[in-house]
């Protein structure tokens, strides 16, 4: 098998294609047959060693993947059955999705939801269900559409744009914050009516703003989320599910106390399946077919580690699929 292979040499990250024995797969009750795996920024930052993703090499990368049993130990899946794969630590310490054959747990394997293709799948991986989650962290804090104008930061990266899809679909107004002119009409196109610089959230700001936004979905973290904190309206859910701009909160209990706002914190990596299962029954029902179309850049195995350094440039809008067969 082919697979995307990361080892460690004078404290510096490798990455390279290779042809590997399957037989060193690591334990698990399922083979999978990969067809579709993605880069995520959690990737990209394993793949070129500028974050502390991995810690144990070698390591195949690929945070999800869907494809097609090739065995099971389990009876819940059996030869030929299409399945997905996001979070559990895949492709940190556990060989992932970036290659042609993966071994893992049954439990962290859920069937390709009905309406999907594996293509389709991977095209929403892990940015687009942690959008979702988001926009069901919304909903379960009280949020509707008639709340009011919902923010969402990091707009032109997987989960903003997954996520402008899904509130607009549901009938919200959307405000994106992006930091690249180029991807104004694409937020556009997916939803957004409106959109703001990122520069005007980068600064230092009061505790409390004039209160603009009923909710938002944060995937940025650091000071864009405190601004956003400062200017959500009483009663307010602020999803935040990234730290791409920093891991510091420089905030006050301001907002939660005198403005009743809620920071819900949302997680994929270890979520549930029962809410898994359900958020992809979301994403079928919700997501426009335009959306597939809009929201992809596709690469090959043999691409990622390109694609890994520019989606950490910026030079990449959505979602990166990798074709992985």
């Amino acid at each position: 098998m082919q697979a995307l292979i990361l080892e460690q040499a004078d404290g510096k990250t490798l990455a390279a294609v290779r042809q590997l024995d399957s037989s060193s797969l690591p334990a698990g009750e399922v083979i999978v047959d990969i067809g579709w795996s993605g880069i995520n920024y959690k990737d990209a930052l394993a793949i070129t060693g500028k974050g502390k993703i991995v810690r144990q090499f070698p390591m195949i990368p690929g945070i999800d993947f869907a494809g097609k049993v090739h065995s099971s130990d389990d009876p819940r899946f059996h030869p030929g059955q299409s399945v997905v794969l996001t979070g559990w630590g895949v492709g940190e310490n556990h060989w992932g999705g970036l290659a042609e054959q993966a071994r893992v747990k049954a439990d962290w394997l859920i069937p390709l939801p009905e309406g999907l293709d594996e293509r389709q799948a991977m095209i929403i991986g892990t940015a687009g269900l942690t959008a979702m989650f988001c926009v069901m962290a919304l909903e379960e804090g009280g949020i509707t559409p008639e709340s009011g104008d919902i923010l969402v930061t990091a707009a032109s990266g997987g989960v903003g744009s997954t996520a402008i899809a899904l509130l607009h679909n549901l009938g919200y107004q959307v405000t994106a914050i992006t930091g690249r002119d180029t991807t104004h009409d694409y937020l556009r196109q997916l939803g957004a009516s409106a959109i703001l610089p990122r520069s005007e959230f980068s600064q230092p700001s009061r505790p409390l703003e004039k209160q603009r936004w009923a909710a938002a979905i944060d995937a940025a973290g650091g000071q864009v989320l405190a601004n956003v904190l400062a200017q959500t309206a009483w009663g307010g859910v602020v999803a935040a599910c990234g730290l791409a701009g920093g891991v510091d909160l420089p905030t006050s209990v301001m907002p939660f106390i005198l403005r009743n706002v809620r920071l819900q914190g949302v997680d994929s990596v270890m979520a549930p399946a029962s809410r898994r299962v359900a958020a992809w029954k979301r994403l079928v029902n919700t997501l426009p077919a335009s959306f597939y179309q809009q929201a992809t850049t596709e690469v090959s195995l043999s691409q990622a580690v390109i694609a890994a350094e520019k989606l950490l440039n910026n030079q990449i809008t959505g979602r990166t699929l990798v074709r992985i067969r």
